[in-house]
């Protein structure tokens, strides 16, 4: 750009454009967008809070994915538990006038963070434990446990939530199931 001390001609016919000489030399300092690219690519100062910006969302969504899948766990955890506790009082309620209802409170009890409501319990009597179909279903008003070496079986279903981020991972409706069986004593 200088020769010699002398200026170029580009130079000499921006001038007059540009008025003084100081505000050539600022405009000629003043970065344009690759300059400023550049130079944020060699400063090394906020790198870690670039790769925060990056990284972040992803381990939140994966701690958030866990937290959800825990609740789900317990959730199935606990319905198994209660399944358990209503078959063993089925079992146990043979000559006893409300098995369903007490069954049904084994199983309340047993599972006192779920939604009471939203459980949907089914009880059945099997003659024979080999066979997987029962040949006799408890109601809520017509339930009687009368032979002893009889199965009950108890059948638990539960919804749950796999919904991340208005995102639902379950691909549809999910629902939790146990059962549990024990002998009529």
């Amino acid at each position: 750009m200088m020769r010699n001390g002398l200026v170029t001609a580009e130079i000499a016919r921006r001038l007059p454009a540009l008025g003084q000489r100081g505000q050539y030399r600022q405009a000629m300092r003043r970065p344009g967008m690759l300059q400023t690219l550049r130079k944020l690519a060699r400063c090394r100062r906020a790198t870690a809070a670039l790769e925060f910006a990056f990284v972040g969302p992803v381990m939140l969504m994966i701690l958030i994915g866990m937290f959800v899948a825990g609740v789900a766990i317990n959730n199935y955890m606990i319905l198994t538990n209660a399944a358990q506790q209503g078959a063993q009082s089925l079992a146990l309620s043979r000559g006893t006038s409300t098995p369903y209802t007490t069954a049904t409170a084994a199983i309340n009890s047993a599972a006192p963070t779920l939604t009471t409501a939203s459980i949907v319990k089914t009880f059945n009597i099997c003659t024979n434990a080999a066979t997987p179909d029962c040949t006799y279903q408890c109601t809520k008003t017509a339930c009687s446990v009368t032979t002893a070496g009889y199965t009950a079986k108890v059948t638990i279903t539960y919804p749950c939530s796999l919904m991340i981020y208005s995102v639902n991972y379950a691909g549809g409706t999910c629902t939790l199931s146990a059962s549990a069986a024990n002998v009529v004593q």
